[in-house]
């Protein structure tokens, strides 16, 4: 029963999310159904729920102190300027803004390591130009995603570094030693199976036009088109850039995006006080700014809270240990047979923690031993662990892998989170990420 809970509380939070119950209100169905059937009361189950919130309070204040930045750089025009010059380049383009869309999202994890905090920024103005291009935003859900995990997942720079050398601890402090040049190696062929998903998701399942009456295109044409007529670059554009990038170098230097953000906030109200000439920010705007941040990732920031606390239920209760030991107990010793078990265990217990980073260490101490036993080798073990740590991520509904993109995306409530990003991000990055992950543990 204690290893049905993590199975069982997981199928309980994807059902009721496909039934569009509230995701927050199904994370927390699904922590008092695990902790029910780990024997605990339903005051033991709130009580580790709660507890474990705060693991995730760090990233929460900086979702939200980051939708602030956001908003205060929407007031300064910019990402009108930004929008208009795409327009004239790809209009009518809408595979190449996917993949440019892509392209920027990948940048995030690696070049400049900023992760989702670009989403509140760069797509609530792009998302009249979508409906004017008839783009299916499924697609945009599927090219951000794609940006925001295989990078990570391939590119051993930025978070793909953190996410490499976490696979590297985790497999040494359980007796496996492998260097971050074979980990990156290891996990190329699973994440070329993500660059399939997404040139099937750009090029065929949503190649198509949404489809939208004529008033509707019309409308939104000349929506856009009116609010990014007469945006000028100025002085207070620059200043702009400059806090952006005043911002960019405290997070880098601090590893924080709390103190990066706070940074921006600071330069941009600096930068309107000093004379009226560069007014970026008006002084007065602090409260609805600060309102505007926590509407915009305030439901993501409480998501990522109640998740935390969703894993501390199946964490402390030793469910997902008991997973991981009763199905390697009858696996004997096919490895073909192992390494897909192990993978859809991954799934499981990812889908359920919605962080790939915070599950790779439970699963290397569980894995580690299991594909020692039976002869896998230290890049196969490495396979399997990052591919089953990364299984989830998309398609999870209380990853950030999937809540920033629905962030933006949904900022004029015209997008679902579970149908429009969890299912189309499952589908096309899990599926391809396991069979490619599943075919390197078996040929490395």
């Amino acid at each position: 029963m204690l290893a049905w809970a993590v199975v069982v509380s997981v199928l309980v939070m994807t059902i009721l999310s496909l039934l569009r119950v509230n995701v927050i209100f199904a994370i927390i169905a699904a922590a008092l159904t695990g902790g029910l059937m780990a024997d605990l009361s339903i005051t033991e189950s709130v009580k580790a729920l709660v507890e474990g919130m705060g693991g995730q309070a760090k990233t929460a204040l900086s979702y939200i102190l980051l939708g602030a930045f956001a908003v205060t750089i929407s007031y300064s025009g910019i990402t009108k300027i930004l929008v208009r010059n795409l327009i004239s380049v790809l209009r009518g383009k809408r595979a190449t803004l996917l993949l440019v869309i892509a392209g920027v999202a990948s940048l995030s994890q690696n070049v400049v390591p900023v992760h989702i905090a670009f989403i509140p920024i760069l797509i609530p103005p792009l998302l009249k130009l979508f409906d004017e291009m008839k783009i299916d935003r499924r697609g945009v859900a599927s090219a951000l995603t794609f940006g925001l995990k295989a990078p990570y997942v391939m590119i051993p720079a930025g978070f793909g570094l953190i996410f490499h050398q976490t696979i590297q601890d985790a497999m040494k402090q359980n007796g496996a030693d492998v260097s971050l040049g074979g980990i990156a190696q290891s996990l190329l062929l699973p994440g070329s199976g993500m660059i399939l998903g997404l040139l099937i998701a750009v090029f065929f399942t949503y190649r198509k036009s949404r489809e939208r009456t004529v008033d509707q295109a019309e409308e939104a044409q000349e929506e856009a088109e009116e609010d990014l007529s007469g945006e000028k670059f100025g002085l207070r554009h620059v200043l702009t850039l400059v806090a952006i990038v005043f911002a960019l170098i405290a997070q880098l230097y601090y590893g924080s995006m709390i103190l990066g953000a706070l940074t921006g906030l600071v330069f941009m109200y600096l930068f309107q006080g000093l004379t009226r000439m560069m007014n970026v920010v008006p002084l007065n705007k602090g409260n609805s700014i600060m309102s505007q941040g926590i509407g915009m990732m305030g439901t993501i920031a409480f998501v990522m809270l109640v998740a935390s606390g969703y894993a501390n239920v199946l964490q402390s209760t030793g469910s997902v240990e008991a997973l991981v030991n009763q199905t390697s107990g009858a696996l004997g010793d096919n490895q073909i047979i192992i390494s897909f078990v192990l993978l859809v265990v991954g799934l499981v217990i990812t889908m359920g923690i919605g962080s790939s980073f915070a599950t790779v260490p439970i699963l290397a101490a569980l894995y580690v031993p299991i594909c020692t036993a039976v002869g896998f080798s230290p890049l196969a073990t490495a396979a399997l662990i990052g591919t089953a740590g990364a299984l989830g991520d998309a398609g999870s509904p209380a990853s950030d892998s999937t809540l920033g993109p629905t962030s933006g995306l949904n900022a004029d409530g015209k997008h679902n989170h579970i149908w429009d990003t969890c299912v189309p991000t499952f589908l096309h990055y899990n599926i391809p990420l396991f069979l490619f992950g599943w075919l390197a543990a078996v040929i490395l």
